[in-house]
């Protein structure tokens, strides 16, 4: 602020042609400037750099907006990239987790901020994150980087160090319930836009999402089929492209939105738009066919129920018989019974990944292979399996921390819930957090998107779930003290 005030005042002193001259000579290079951009990158991406660069400036005044920012940018647009390369060409979501960043740094040099909020869960996190440094650095043996996993490896270690940042800033359990908010109105835009291209013509839907392709989005070929396969039905992509990736957002933010449809005090308080929102992404998710993201819905479903509405669980069973006898959900149910008989060629792969997986950890069973590849040539390590590509490159030491970790966010979760459940500004929140974390590391089970490096978007996601857990929760219990 010294430096605009010093700046404001040099202005009001320059008499009226110096200040004309100042005045014409900025507007003269801020026009050519935009003509130079319109020239070379033509009118629509220079209206969208400006407009970027607009947005750029009023996320860096307010660490509250650059974290909308982060959420948005993740919900929307995963794998947007900068539309002109400078020396490297940054991620969307680099650019959003930058100036987050640096606005939380400029917070703490400028004495805004102080006294860093933790809780005993983050000495946990800290280990994992230390664990993940050092199997990446044992696995140099094995090959040399390339510049993009740096970049990706980097971004993981950023990604994670969310939970200690996030945790520090929303100290208002206004702001927590601001960012729940967020997260409705950008998955329900998601999903949205997710029925909207499946049911819109093929032709139609791939060139609008090819449009995608100046900002790093694919070219062609964007479509996806059950197994590949054109001649099987359509899978909804939305902007996330992989349905299995986009499946476990939908789940996760789903468990998020259930606990507010019942809430007292809802973060959305037209109640009925809330529940709309949780159809919309409901029935996105089972346009995915992703099973794993289905099944992880349903255990975030049950574990709300069981925690918070017991009496809605003969209303789930009589669901599930519904879902059993239905003629419209046969060929879902026909596709889930051919998972868990591992009939169909996508679980036959995946039971392949898995057993090249074992063999993998029973070479390398401690610390694993590292990131940069592996030192067989009949070994690799990308599984659809969480766990399993865990242990493959951070071996099954580094698992080992990885679930202590998450016990711990449960754990500490499960003792804010005697408070929470009590308070109406956290009962839905709280619970929604916590049940969103169980139905990820459900998910994880048969897919790997919280964890494949290439997936920054999904890493950020799952350990901003994290993050959202352990702020709800030291809230909850810092404000009982201080009712105590």
């Amino acid at each position: 602020m010294p430096n605009a005030n010093a700046v404001t005042i040099w202005i009001s002193r320059l008499d009226r042609r110096a200040y004309a001259i100042a005045l014409g000579m900025s507007l003269g290079i801020i026009g050519a400037a935009i003509g130079l951009l319109i020239a070379l990158a033509g009118p629509l991406l220079a209206l969208a750099a400006i407009l970027g660069l607009l947005a750029g400036l009023y996320v860096i005044t307010d660490a509250r907006i650059a974290l909308y920012g982060i959420v948005l940018v993740v919900l929307l647009l995963p794998f947007g990239i900068l539309p002109v390369k400078i020396a490297v060409t940054p991620t969307l979501l680099d650019l959003a987790l930058g100036g987050f960043l640096l606005v939380y740094l400029c917070q703490w040099m400028t004495g805004r901020r102080g006294g860093i909020k933790l809780t005993p869960v983050h000495s946990l996190v800290a280990l994992y994150l230390m664990w993940l440094i050092l199997a990446f650095a044992l696995g140099l043996r094995h090959a040399g980087p390339t510049s993009s996993t740096l970049r990706q490896f980097a971004e993981t270690i950023l990604s994670i160090s969310l939970v200690f940042i996030l945790v520090d800033l929303l100290r208002d359990p206004a702001m927590l319930r601001r960012l729940a908010l967020v997260i409705l109105l950008g998955i329900g835009a998601q999903a949205l836009l997710a029925i909207a291209l499946y049911a819109a013509p093929d032709t139609l839907a791939e060139a609008l999402l090819v449009r995608l392709s100046r900002i790093g989005y694919p070219a062609s070929g964007v479509i996806r089929y059950i197994e590949s396969n054109p001649e099987l039905p359509e899978r909804a992509i939305g902007t996330w492209i992989d349905p299995n990736a986009l499946g476990g957002v939908l789940a996760t933010a789903a468990i998020m939105i259930a606990p507010q449809i019942a809430s007292r005090l809802p973060v959305l308080r037209r109640r009925w738009l809330t529940l709309l929102i949780f159809l919309l992404v409901a029935l996105a998710l089972l346009l995915t066919a992703s099973r794993a993201s289905f099944l992880a819905l349903l255990a975030g479903l049950l574990a709300i129920a069981v925690a918070r509405y017991r009496r809605l669980l003969p209303l789930f069973l009589l669901a599930g018989l519904l879902f059993l006898v239905l003629p419209q959900t046969q060929a879902y149910l026909d596709r889930l019974m051919q998972a868990f008989q591992g009939a169909d060629l996508a679980t036959q792969m995946r039971i392949g990944e898995w057993r090249d997986s074992l063999n993998l950890i029973g070479r390398y069973p401690w610390v694993g292979v590292g990131f940069t590849g592996t030192p067989d040539i009949d070994i690799y390590t990308d599984v659809a399996n969480m766990y399993l590509i865990m242990a493959n490159q951070i071996g099954l030491t580094g698992v080992l921390i990885f679930l202590t970790a998450m016990a711990g966010v449960l754990v500490y979760g499960a003792r804010a819930w005697a408070v929470a459940k009590t308070r109406p500004e956290f009962t839905a929140i709280h619970l929604g957090f916590h049940a969103a974390l169980i139905a990820g590391l459900v998910n994880a089970v048969a897919d790997l998107y919280f964890f494949r490096l290439d997936f920054q978007s999904s890493i950020t996601w799952f350990w901003l779930i994290v993050a959202l857990c352990l702020a709800s929760s030291r809230l909850t219990l810092e404000s009982e003290r201080e009712r105590g």
